[in-house]
């Protein structure tokens, strides 16, 4: 991944700090944590300290102030590379704490901010529930105004860090005849009285990412909790909702050239017949076609993250760059456990792992339909 145009001397030495960080504190606990289904929380503290967190919160707020997409990028990247899926240090910086930045009132920032940044205060964010996925339109949580406080009541799945958090951005209907203008974001904080977590999910991949379902029976919230302007919240999660399209495809990009390196090395040393598989031409060709088809995703993606960091980035660009990486993403990893053979069906291997995990990308985020419908609109549709 060097000699890319898109990064700087800064980036590069920012992997460096990011790959010793994984081999010191993530990949010696990694296989444990799997077992357990969530990671620990001192390995978020270790990236707080590292400033492996929320880059783009100001300097006020205890962050480094860096609106810079390209280090989000390098992080996501090596994760990937190293199949370090537990800890949710995108879905943290990428996704939930740009909210808070962007909407938050100056003493919100003020009691959330720092401890985003620190690792001490870890975030999750509540769209999906278990009647209503990619149309957020359809979500039944309630929050109902009783003055200075709303009292929330209903339930999300499938919420990532959602077993650890200690706030979680919660999308609740304050206005049921509003249609999408009835929507506000609301925040929870651990301890709040009926707020409950449910089990922690069993996937099919991804064990170390706690993934769970969440309930709120009744639960007291401060006016002083809503996040921005009640009603405002479906537009502000379209608003951004492309930066996390993008770290997917980002995560997406980079699985593509981790599995062609695995691959790479194993056709090289694995015989058949007396010789290595990569002499044979139906191992040369995948070959060849899995780095095509990375390349062109990997220059994609660096074009869209350059555009990102330019404000060029709109709603539609995202969605193709979702869609696109992660179907490629899949098809890459499923061609490289046939070439693994009866290997690549071996979860000891990385290539079974790597098959595991990915099937999810096409998933959340918004699913590839709708990213394909949020295109075909675009387009006058």
């Amino acid at each position: 991944m060097s000699g890319r145009p898109l990064l700087e001397a800064e980036h590069e030495a920012f992997r460096r700090t990011v790959r010793a960080f994984i081999e010191r504190e993530v990949t010696p606990h990694h296989e444990r944590w799997e077992a357990e289904g969530q990671v620990s929380r001192e390995v978020w503290t270790a990236a707080g300290e590292q400033g492996l967190l929320c880059f783009d919160v100001e300097e006020r707020y205890g962050g480094p102030g860096v609106t810079d997409f390209r280090y989000n990028m390098v992080l996501a990247e090596e994760m990937t590379r190293a199949g370090a899926h537990g800890p949710g240090f995108g879905v943290h910086t990428d996704i939930i704490v740009p909210y808070l930045s962007s909407l938050g009132t100056a003493e919100q920032k003020q009691r959330w901010l720092p401890g985003c940044v620190s690792g001490e205060t870890i975030t999750a964010i509540a769209m999906t529930e278990p009647g209503a996925g990619s149309d957020l339109q359809g979500i039944r949580t309630a929050a109902v105004d009783k003055g200075d406080h709303y009292v929330l009541s209903g339930s999300k799945t499938f919420i990532s860090n959602g077993a650890m958090a200690d706030l979680v951005v919660v999308v609740a209907r304050t206005n049921p005849d509003a249609g999408h203008q009835g929507i506000s974001l609301l925040v929870v904080e651990r301890g709040m009285a009926g707020f409950e977590r449910g089990r922690n999910l069993s996937k099919v991949g991804m064990a170390a990412q706690d993934t769970s379902e969440l309930f709120f029976d009744g639960v007291e919230v401060a006016k002083a909790n809503l996040l921005g302007p009640e009603g405002s919240g479906f537009v502000s999660l379209m608003r951004n909702l492309p930066q996390e399209r993008l770290s997917i495809a980002v995560t997406a990009a980079a699985a593509c050239e981790a599995v062609l390196e695995m691959c790479l090395a194993y056709v090289k040393e694995r015989e058949a017949f007396g010789r290595p598989i990569g002499t044979f031409q139906n191992t040369r060709f995948a070959i060849a076609e899995m780095a095509t088809e990375a390349h062109i995703a990997r220059v994609f993606v660096d074009d869209c993250v350059r555009r990102h960091n330019d404000g060029e980035l709109d709603a539609a660009g995202a969605s193709m760059a979702k869609w696109w990486t992660t179907e490629l993403q899949k098809r890459t990893v499923d061609r490289g456990v046939q070439l693994f053979g009866g290997y690549g069906y071996m979860r000891e291997y990385p290539i079974a792992k790597a098959f595991l995990d990915s099937r999810v990308q096409t998933i959340y985020g918004g699913t590839t339909e709708i990213q394909k419908e949020i295109i075909g609109r675009s387009l006058g549709l």
